[in-house]
């Protein structure tokens, strides 16, 4: 196997779950968690 090839298979698998994780988060049905998770270091006990 050509190190040029493992590169690219590399960048590639970066690239694709970057794009997954970004597309996770920005579903509209995660947004409530989310919104809730942002607020948690302003509760107070």
């Amino acid at each position: 196997m050509d190190i040029n090839l493992l590169r690219t298979a590399v960048t590639v698998a970066a690239f694709v779950a970057f794009v997954g994780i970004l597309v996770w988060t920005c579903m509209p049905s995660r947004k409530a968690r989310f919104d809730d998770a942002a607020q948690l270091p302003f509760r107070s006990e």
